[in-house]
């Protein structure tokens, strides 16, 4: 009996796998449902979003009509929520992670100023605060898609037109680009150290 409770509460006792700091290798696995199964999965998690999908406050008396499911095509998605696996997260994410290995900082295809930047970012040795993988990779990305999307022939036009026109239909004339952290992530030091490459 006691080994089953341990195993149950090994989540729970242990949430943390990977340093803040490095690339993360490892996650806890969650089922459908959003649960834990106390199975540790060597690699990292991939992006997704369960977002839940609220009762209508009122409801015509005798009308019975359900609601249409956008299924995502996977059967994750029902009427009370809506799972998006977000492949362009995912996808960025690849792309970005083979960048970031490239050995030879004259094959970034950067400027010699972000080329600097990355090198100390990833490799100086910081004596107080020095930066997560979450800050860095939040940095690369921005540079990636600023500096290297548009010299990455398919490849960078696929994601640049996929803000274009995300950009299009909801801010015309307006292009913006977000960055999503987790709540304690330091997006103010991501600000700042993007502010460093004036980007």
């Amino acid at each position: 009996m006691g080994n089953l409770a341990q195993l149950i509460n090994s989540f729970y006792d242990h949430p943390i796998l990977n340093s803040p700091y490095a690339f993360p290798s490892r996650h806890w696995e969650i089922d459908d449902d959003g649960q834990p199964t106390q199975r540790i999965v060597d690699s990292r998690r991939f992006a997704s979003f369960i977002t839940p999908i609220p009762k209508p406050k009122k409801r015509m008396t005798g009308a019975k009509q359900k609601e249409i499911v956008f299924d995502e095509g996977m059967g994750l998605s029902t009427g009370r929520q809506k799972y998006n696996p977000n492949p362009l997260i995912n996808d960025l994410r690849k792309v970005v992670d083979r960048w970031r290995e490239i050995p030879n900082p004259n094959q970034w295809q950067v400027t010699p100023e972000t080329a600097r930047l990355l090198q100390h970012w990833q490799h100086h040795k910081f004596n107080d605060v020095r930066p997560f993988f979450c800050q860095i990779e939040a940095a690369e990305v921005a540079i990636w898609l600023a500096e290297v999307a548009p010299q990455a022939g398919k490849t960078g036009a696929a994601f640049l037109e996929h803000l274009e026109n995300a950009n299009n239909y909801a801010n015309p004339g307006l292009n913006r680009l977000a960055l999503k952290l987790a709540t304690g992530a330091g997006k103010t030091t991501v600000m700042a150290m993007l502010m460093c490459g004036k980007l």
